[in-house]
């Protein structure tokens, strides 16, 4: 396929309403309206919230067909900062719920739009966008070709630091970067269970209600997930499992997450130990992925044989574990009786930057660090040295991706008048 064909948008047949009705079919009935309301925020959040979409039209086009591990959905908002298991912050991507392997460019084309979508919510100047959305092609572009210079092993242990990452071109932007990571070092999860949870007359720990967003789970539902966590806990490496022994759960809800997350299950459960010292292990949901559900990418033979064998929780897990420079220590899966579900620390200094409120020159900034880190990610694939031969110099395929990503903001705003218009109830959001 010529470089040139990855700008063209192929539109015929779409029914993107029909899309979302679809995954609602699979939600938590009563989830669906709240859903439907974070959608309608904004262009941005509708934009967010439809990775399935993005995935049927990519199917639809064109592709390099060259395959590599891939995040599924790789907007701006979820890059952002967490915790290494030295405790130190580093920036990386941080959601897989729709990771699978597919070809590298459909993640970039997610990733650029999400910052034309993004500039273009907030009325910037078109000259500001473009800028941005080309350093973030470059970026990536170029630092894949420089990865690709270096060897595996060198690849897999890169990692970015608050510290010792690549530093902000500008004063504004690393300010920026500062703030942030002020704001996640105090998002632990000691902090969070202390504001969600209170001692009940024996001491142990109860999460406060607040519906619909965070709700006790029935008796039966409730040792469901307590059985689960027992079969997390094999998944587990042996230090995590000896961990854990220390502490007892103490109390499980159902919580909301998220923007297109909303309806699926996800649980957060607190566990104590003797001295009532708080650990929070979120429980998520993982279906089907959508690069495969909707974009109909065909996965390799050994990743196909662990979702029959593991389930899709595996593949989030699996696939966080290769794309990111350092993961969770606690990550795990299970299967439950109708749906497979991965679990996760909760709140570990997580931190991300509001992309719609920065400055223009942090705008660009941050658009060409998550360039950067995607190519960080994606060049752990084998594949990874055929995409920098295919990609060249690289100015053909830049010009393609930014044309294709402009033509699919108009599209994307387009469906989200059609989403507004078909919810009267949310059309204030407008």
């Amino acid at each position: 396929m010529s470089r040139r064909s990855l700008a063209r948008l192929e539109t015929q047949g779409r029914r993107p309403l029909g899309i979302l009705e679809r995954q609602n079919a699979t939600r938590v009935p009563e989830l669906v309206p709240l859903r439907t309301e974070r959608m309608s925020a904004s262009p941005f959040a509708f934009y967010r919230g439809t990775a399935a979409l993005m995935a049927a039209d990519l199917a639809r086009g064109p592709s390099s067909q060259i395959l590599v591990a891939s995040c599924g959905d790789a907007h701006v908002a979820n890059f952002g900062l967490y915790a290494s298991p030295q405790r130190t912050l580093v920036f990386d991507l941080n959601d897989f719920d729709e990771a699978a392997w597919a070809p590298w460019e459909w993640d970039l084309k997610r990733l650029v739009t999400s910052i034309v979508v993004a500039g273009q919510a907030t009325v910037r100047d078109d000259r500001v966008i473009r800028e941005a959305a080309r350093a973030a092609i470059g970026s990536y572009l170029g630092s894949l070709t420089a990865y690709l210079e270096r060897s595996p092993l060198a690849r897999y242990f890169e990692h970015f630091t608050v510290e010792g990452g690549p530093p902000p071109r500008d004063r504004q932007s690393r300010k920026v970067i500062e703030t942030v990571s002020r704001a996640a070092q105090k998002r632990t999860g000691e902090r969070a269970a202390r504001k969600l949870t209170e001692a009940d007359g024996q001491g142990r720990l109860r999460f406060a209600e607040t519906p619909p967003t965070m709700t006790h789970l029935t008796v039966d539902l409730a040792a469901l997930q307590e059985k689960a966590l027992t079969d997390y806990l094999a998944t587990t490496s042996v230090d995590i499992r000896m961990l854990l022994e220390h502490y007892t759960l103490s109390d499980t809800v159902r919580r909301v997450v998220g923007v297109g997350s909303v309806g699926t299950r996800c649980y957060l459960s607190v566990l104590q130990d003797g001295d009532g010292n708080a650990l929070l292990l979120q429980t998520k949901e993982a279906g089907p992925s959508v690069l495969v559900e909707y974009g109909g990418c065909k996965q390799p033979e050994r990743v196909a044989e662990q979702l029959r064998s593991d389930g899709d929780g595996a593949r989030v897990v699996a696939l966080q574990r290769i794309l990111q420079g350092v993961s969770d220590p606690f990550l795990g899966f299970m299967r439950g009786t109708s749906n497979d579900f991965y679990v996760r620390q909760f709140r570990d200094m997580k931190g991300g930057v509001e992309m719609e409120n920065l400055d223009d020159g942090p705008f660009e900034s941050y658009a060409r660090l998550c360039g950067t880190t995607l190519a960080r990610a994606h060049s752990q694939s084998p594949e990874a040295g055929i995409v920098v031969g295919y990609i060249g110099k690289g100015g053909p395929v830049t010009d393609a991706i930014l044309e294709w990503c402009y033509a699919y903001a108009a599209l994307s705003r387009a469906d989200y008048d059609a989403f507004i218009a078909a919810q009267p109830d949310v059309s204030k959001h407008a």
